[in-house]
C-alpha cells in the first residue's frame, strides 16, 4: 500500500501543479507532510533545500528522495515515475491527436512553422555549449572534442550515445 501512497503523493501534484516542479512543491508538501505525515515541515524544507542545491528538476529529485526514504529503491522509482507520468500521459495523448490529424492542412502548416523555430533554438543551444566549453576548458580541448565528435558521428557513424559517453570519459580523464 505504501507504493500506491507514494504514487498518489506525487502523481496528484503533477496533474494539478500547472507550471512544473516549483509550482507543485506546495502540493507535494501538502501530500507528504499533512496527508501522509511522512515528514515534518522542517524535514520537508530540508529536502527542498537539498533538491534546490542539486542540478536538475526539483520535483523528480524530491520524489526520488522521499520515495526512497518511505519505500526503498522501489519507492524511489515509483515516486519519480509518478512525477513524470502526467507529462508523459499528456504527451502521448497529444501525439495520438497529431497522428490522427497528420493529414490535416492545419497540422501540416503547424509542423512546417515549428521546424525552423526548433532549428534556431538548437543552433543557439549548440553555440552556448561551444562558448561554455571554450570558456571553461580552453580552445585546444574544445577543438579536440569537436573534431573527435565530428569524426565519430559523421565519418564512422558511431551512435550519439557512445560519442557522449566517450566525451564524458575524456572530460573525466583530461579535464
Amino acid at each position: 500500500m505504501i507504493y500506491w501512497h507514494i504514487f498518489l503523493a506525487f502523481f496528484i501534484p503533477g496533474i494539478l501543479g500547472y507550471g512544473g516542479g516549483p509550482a507543485s512543491i506546495p502540493l507535494v508538501e501538502n501530500e507528504v507532510v499533512d496527508r501522509y505525515g511522512w515528514m515534518s515541515t522542517q524535514e520537508f524544507s530540508e529536502v527542498l533545500a537539498l533538491g534546490n542545491a542539486l542540478p536538475g528538476p526539483i520535483a523528480t529529485k524530491m520524489a526520488g528522495y522521499i520515495g526512497f526514504v518511505e519505500g526503498g529503491w522501489l519507492g524511489a522509482v515509483v515516486g519519480v515515475f509518478a512525477t513524470i507520468a502526467p507529462s508523459l500521459l499528456l504527451m502521448i495523448i497529444l501525439l495520438k491527436v497529431l497522428m490522427k490529424y497528420k493529414e490535416s492542412e492545419k497540422v501540416k502548416r503547424m509542423t512546417v512553422t515549428v521546424r525552423p523555430a526548433i532549428a534556431v533554438l538548437l543552433g543557439v543551444m549548440a553555440f552556448q555549449f561551444f562558448q561554455s566549453s571554450y570558456e571553461s576548458s580552453g580552445i585546444l580541448q574544445t577543438i579536440i572534442l569537436l573534431a573527435a565528435s565530428y569524426l565519430t558521428l559523421v565519418r564512422f557513424k558511431v551512435h550519439p550515445a557512445i560519442v557522449i559517453a566517450g566525451a564524458l570519459v575524456y572530460g573525466g580523464v583530461f579535464l
